[in-house]
């Protein structure tokens, strides 16, 4: 399997290659827009370019500011976030033979983002420069500068950042490197100058400003440009991490043949009835969007993982359910960085089997009031599918297989086989987390239930929760089949089968035709619609005869077939509240994502096709510049909540991905 998979990524690499050269010629340039400058140190009002896992990140300077240089930069890992410079990579060049200052405007095109980098282009009579900033490591940052004239000149560079200087923040010198600290952590941004072939002046300090030159002039021709490096290294702990130098020779490369790999799956996207360059663009800039939210293991993160959104002050951690459904879409992107998000979650499972609902850098304030629904199985068996790695799923197959067993031993209040959302707490609000559909409906009157020291369970079992246990004791008998296991292959199939079969029985309503939440006492149906009694579809539980009812539910326009389709509540439902409702009628991208595969699943392909198709073209700016947002406004298509989300841009890749192979 690798060997074929092997051999179908180089060749979309290679297709590729000719799009990701150097150069605003890119085909996937502009994909967010990444201009803006903060008024103040925790201003997030536009986007901020990460990469490579780097805590730190940059924009482009503001489109009518003529001067060289890029914004930044924003360290996300201080407190919850916060901008430490003002720009960096200003340039002042002068004609060493004249001694005549060089002024340099920037080119009618100048200021583009693409997959991988930020990039500025200037010229004077006498010089052509460009500004490329991009990540080599989650270390280090690079603004690559390149200057090429017509004919032989000699040229005196210097560059200059202005920092942000506090009472919290301070700015010193050491030879050619300028440092900033910052009080209460040990975080340190060091920049310096680098050119091959040349040695760096001290570095001096303004009150304003840090400024780096060289002591040797540039030499500057046609034949090929001349380079010279500003690097910016950010560490979280300076006292820990000593991260290793960067090979500059050869940095910019490896950044194209690493973006390369990660757009490699584009190249096959399709969408019935969207033109295929749109689509493309679409998927492009769900990778963007997932690799700018990917942040490298730091303090007691012990690995990395994928954020929710940069763009939210309260999403600097990994969420599980989150983590489970990047997993699902970067096992085609970016493989080991889906296995790292795994096992970021998994560093913090229980002596119990529990995993904890989110994870920090400071592991005080990780939540293990609840656990989040279980789709561990699922993502690792997709991760597994994009990459044949057996290895990773004889890691992973115990720790699994313990999560799994939890939900039965801490949250099966009557033992009866289904499973209820819960808290270690005793909370409404935990639980309600737990199900990570905070306010649904659906929750409003349940009350809470001891099972135990630390383990409490709402008085309702979940469709989608058993559902979903159902999925993951299929995923669990794949597993132990690939490491050949084969008596208990066969015991999570029979499992899975006797589920099925209680499921359908007790949790469909047939005067209603749709799947619903039940009660403990007494077995009454919560005749709420919402996502979760489409989730059997998405497994594979119902009956053809349950599931084609439940399509027509799917595609009423009264319900859910909005213009956006599949909100979080049905429409007619009088709680409905499609713009302030979160899980009250917002469209929630993973749910939408899941119908669409429930529906394409039992044979309802032009309906799938046609859903798609809506929920693409309907969320507004998705073809153009605007990003990912956490909801959307079913009946407008408004994006609502943070944006830069990383798992609706999981979901839409998805979607856009999983209707080519259908």
């Amino acid at each position: 399997m690798r060997t074929k998979l092997g051999a179908k990524l180089l060749a979309a690499v290679i297709l590729l290659l000719p799009y990701l050269c150097h150069g605003a010629e890119d085909a996937f340039t502009d994909l967010l827009d990444f201009h803006g400058a903060p008024t103040g140190a925790d201003d997030r009002s536009f986007n901020i370019f990460f990469d490579a896992g780097a805590w730190h990140g940059y924009s482009l300077v503001p489109e009518k500011d003529v001067d060289t240089g890029f914004t930044g930069p924003f360290i996300h890992s201080l407190g919850k976030g916060q901008w430490v410079g003002s720009y960096v990579g200003r340039l002042h060049l002068r004609d060493a033979d004249t001694g005549r200052d060089l002024a340099l405007k920037p080119d009618a095109a100048s200021g583009h983002a693409a997959p991988g980098y930020l990039q500025r282009s200037y010229s004077s009579d006498e010089l052509k420069v460009t500004e490329t900033l991009f990540f080599a490591d989650s270390w280090h940052a690079l603004v690559r500068i390149e200057l090429s004239a017509p004919s032989l000149r000699h040229i005196a560079l210097r560059t200059t950042g202005r920092p942000v200087v506090s009472r919290r923040a301070t700015v010193s010198t050491a030879g050619d490197q300028v440092l900033q600290r910052f009080a209460g952590t040990k975080t340190v941004l060091t920049t310096r100058l680098i050119a091959t072939g040349a040695t760096a002046q001290p570095a001096r300090l303004t009150a304003t400003e840090f400024s780096l030159a060289l002591n040797e002039t540039l030499t500057v021709g046609p034949d090929r440009p001349t380079v010279v490096n500003i690097e910016q290294a950010a560490t979280y702990d300076n006292d820990v991490e000593h991260p290793a130098p960067v090979d500059v020779e050869h940095a910019w490369e490896a950044n194209r043949l690493r973006w390369a790999r990660y757009l490699a799956p584009v190249a096959s996207v399709h969408l019935a009835g969207l033109p295929d360059d749109e689509a493309r663009r679409m998927a492009a800039k769900a990778i963007v969007t997932l690799i700018g939210n990917w942040r490298a293991a730091r303090g007691e993160l012990l690995h990395d993982g994928v954020i929710p959104s940069y763009s939210d002050s309260n999403y600097n951690g990994f969420w599980a359910w989150d983590s489970w459904k990047h997993v699902a879409a970067l096992a085609s992107i970016a493989p080991e960085l889906a296995r790292d998000q795994m096992r970021a979650m998994f560093d913090y499972q229980t002596a119990n089997g529990m995993v904890p609902d989110c994870i920090f850098l400071n592991k005080a304030d990780n939540n293990a009031r609840d656990s989040k629904p279980p789709l561990a199985g699922w993502a690792a068996w997709r991760l597994f599918q994009a990459s044949g790695d057996r290895d990773f799923l004889a890691t992973m197959y115990d720790k699994l297989v313990r999560y799994h067993r939890w939900w039965y031993a801490e949250r099966d209040h009557d033992h009866n086989g289904l499973a209820e959302y819960g808290a270690t707490d005793g909370t409404r609000v935990a639980a309600a987390w737990e199900s990570g559909m905070d306010n649904a409906a659906r929750f409003d009157d349940i009350e809470m239930l001891r099972n135990g020291p630390h383990a409490w369970s709402a008085n309702q079992e979940s469709v989608d929760l058993n559902t979903y246990l159902y999925e993951e004791k299929r995923d669990l008998a794949n597993i132990a089949g690939v490491l050949g296991l084969v008596d208990e292959r066969q015991k999570w199939l029979d499992e899975a089968e006797s589920l099925k079969a209680v499921v359908q029985a007790q949790f469909y309503d047939a005067k209603l035709a749709y799947f619903f939440d039940r009660r403990l006492h007494d077995g009454a149906l919560i005749r709420i619609f919402g996502p979760e009694g489409w989730i059997p579809l998405w497994a594979g539980l119902a009956s053809s005869e349950q599931a084609r009812h439940v399509a027509i539910a799917m595609t009423d326009p009264r319900k859910f077939a909005t213009k956006m389709p599949f909100p979080s509540l049905a429409a007619d439902d009088p709680r409905f509240s499609p713009v302030k409702g979160y899980w009250r009628g917002t469209v929630w991208i993973d749910q939408a994502y899941f119908a669409v595969s429930g529906l394409r699943r039992y044979g309802f392909g032009r309906e799938a096709d046609a859903m798609a198709l809506r929920l693409v073209s309907s969320a507004q700016g998705l073809a153009a510049q605007t990003p990912f947002h956490e909801v959307y406004d079913p009946l407008t298509g408004h994006g609502l909540h943070a944006p830069n989300f990383s798992w609706s841009a999981a979901h839409f890749f998805m979607l856009l991905v999983d209707s080519n192979q259908h």
